[in-house]
């Protein structure tokens, strides 16, 4: 049965200082079905708090996306940035497998670096497969942006690397790359049977539009969503999707009926 998800890092951010204890209140007031649980490297001195904390909420977690930041020392290289990119992985894989999660969505590549050295990245995969797999995590590599190809050209040449590598397909990523229409596409159906968790957000810009990247609710961009969620009931997907729109504002204040709006449209949408 499929599972509507939001994002902790919807709730959760630098105005309201990255407090992971506010979840406990968050979650009290949302209808979604229970959340992906955004890692953030501040994090890291304190994970036994993190652990002890979260564990006391019973919060349905079937999703942990890792800290974005490894992928960016993946990208950037070296045999340090390699090192501290595998250890922080490990740890990500840790919370993960003590909050209950069975997904871990990955940024391979991010930051500026982006997939620029695409080899680095290519390279370090199966290390981190190994890893997910003894903290039994499902890994998923995301569609991140690109500033050098584009993310369904560096899907393809993992599944060509490593055919059975599982994805996170971002509808906002996509769109931003004019890349939707291709997960349609019979030419992309490899691709298509190794997603394994769908996030779900609106792109308001066009073609690789730097100033308009920003996760908006769906219906706030230009994605045909009745289109794709016909899409995916066509390939009898049900499982998990994310909802990520940004929910608070500049003070931390945030929008709880602007997400429970979303998560509502979102189930409808499913049903069609």
């Amino acid at each position: 049965m499929a599972e509507i998800l939001c994002s902790t890092g919807a709730l959760i951010g630098r105005p309201n200082g990255r407090d992971y204890r506010l979840l406990e209140q968050f979650s009290k007031q949302l209808n979604c079905d229970g959340f992906e649980f955004m890692i953030y490297s501040s994090w890291y001195g304190e994970i036994e708090n993190l652990l002890s904390f979260l564990c006391s909420l019973k919060l349905n977690i079937p999703v942990v996306h890792c800290e974005k930041k490894i992928g960016e020392s993946i990208s950037i290289g070296g045999e340090d940035r390699f090192n501290t990119a595998l250890d922080n992985f490990e740890l990500n894989c840790k919370i993960a497998k003590e909050i209950g999660a069975k997904k871990l969505v990955l940024h391979l590549w991010d930051g500026i670096p982006s997939d620029g050295t695409f080899g680095n990245n290519l390279k370090i995969y199966p290390k981190l497969a190994e890893i997910a797999l003894r903290y039994n995590q499902t890994l998923l590599v995301e569609n991140v942006v690109c500033n050098n190809k584009d993310p369904m050209t560096r899907c393809l040449e993992l599944i060509n690397t490593y055919n059975d590598v599982k994805f996170v397909f971002d509808t906002k990523m996509a769109a931003f790359h004019q890349q939707i229409e291709l997960l349609y596409s019979s030419d992309y159906t490899p691709y298509a049977k190794q997603i394994r968790h769908f996030h779900v957000n609106d792109y308001g810009g066009g073609f690789m539009d730097w100033a308009n990247l920003r996760t908006l609710p769906v219906g706030r961009g230009n994605i045909d969503f009745k289109r794709f969620f016909e899409y995916v009931k066509s390939i009898g997907y049900n499982d998990t999707f994310t909802l990520e729109s940004t929910a608070f504002d500049s003070n931390g204040i945030v929008d709880i009926e602007m997400l429970n709006n979303q998560i509502l449209q979102v189930r409808g949408l499913i049903k069609l």
